[in-house]
């Protein structure tokens, strides 16, 4: 049996297994859990192993283990018990150290959490901003000086230096020279835009102004930088004649949870800027602006579907 799950889905079943553990778990959210369980193999597979990984935290003589799992309910108990659950299962057979591993950024030199971004000073002076739900690795020596995106988005203002800058994806590695530039790993091709200076691949150039996709044959789609391409910078999520499927598909990647749309409302468009930093306004503003209605099965289960009346 396939075993693999990615690291959203691993975030998704831990979040349920705190869920399911407090006082207030009701059949309603019993039933939301269910319906998550079944809406994919995946999930089945990643709650499989977090019931496990729990079940060893359970077994492990730690003072720290032992104290976070006896502590009372709260805000803090839970963002301990959560940041135990995912090294646990990223540690559990090995799995941290392995390419594939269901949480590949846990162990990265910085990372920033789902909802939140986080801005860095390098050693150089080049500055490095994450995106939410982003890791990325760090390496300066003598010769060069090497980024890697582990997951996620980041954006970085590279300065002058003797060293070249290396920014790695899963995909390649691009050269920069001093500017800035944004980079997304997508599933199986990765994303850069060149707001200033020069990115090359393979000896060929990205100019100031353009973006495109890569993958293992070069340059895919060159086109002119979309004009909100780095808005998450800023703490904006903005929106032109995007469709409602897609905007939803951003927003969730800077909250906990599964959200979506039912097909029914899925090509409605919508405009405009939005702050990150509170998704349930933004999903209050939608139903302003959209005939739709907001239906919340618990705070990680949000479903848009069409007003009724």
């Amino acid at each position: 049996m396939n075993s693999s799950f990615g690291a959203e889905v691993a975030e998704q079943a831990v979040h349920w297994l705190i869920e399911s553990q407090g006082d207030d778990f009701d059949a309603r959210q019993q039933h939301a859990l269910q319906r998550w369980l079944e809406a994919d193999g995946e999930h089945q597979r990643a709650w499989a192993h977090i019931q496990q990984v729990n079940q060893r935290l359970r077994g492990v003589a730690s003072p720290v283990v032992h104290a976070t799992l006896q502590a009372p309910p709260s805000p803090a108990r839970r963002r301990a018990l959560k940041a135990l659950l995912l090294l646990g299962v990223a540690s559990a057979s090995g799995l941290a150290v392995q390419q594939h591993s269901p949480v590949p950024g846990l162990l990265a030199d910085y990372r920033s959490p789902v909802g939140q971004r986080r801005r860095l000073s390098l050693e150089d002076g080049s500055q490095l901003q994450l995106n939410t739900g982003s890791a990325a690795d760090v390496r300066f020596d003598s010769q060069q000086r090497l980024l890697r995106l582990v997951e996620g988005e980041l954006q970085v203002e590279v300065v002058n230096d003797s060293r070249p800058l290396l920014l790695r994806s899963a995909e390649g590695v691009l050269r920069l020279e001093p500017g800035r530039f944004n980079l997304r790993q997508f599933s199986g091709f990765s994303q850069v835009a060149v707001y200033s200076g020069r990115a090359s691949l393979d000896g060929q150039s990205l100019l100031a102004g353009q973006q495109a996709d890569f993958a293992n044959a070069g340059w895919q789609g060159i086109a002119p930088l979309q004009a909100d391409r780095g808005a998450w910078v800023d703490g904006m999520l903005v929106a032109s004649q995007m469709r409602l499927a897609d905007f939803l598909d951003e927003l969730s990647r800077y909250r906990h949870g599964r959200l979506s749309c039912s097909e029914q409302v899925a090509n409605l468009r919508i405009s405009g800027s939005y702050p990150l930093d509170d998704s349930e306004r933004i999903l209050q503003m939608l139903e302003v602006a959209l005939p739709v209605s907001v239906r919340r099965f618990t705070r990680y289960w949000v479903t848009v579907e069409r007003r009724v009346g």
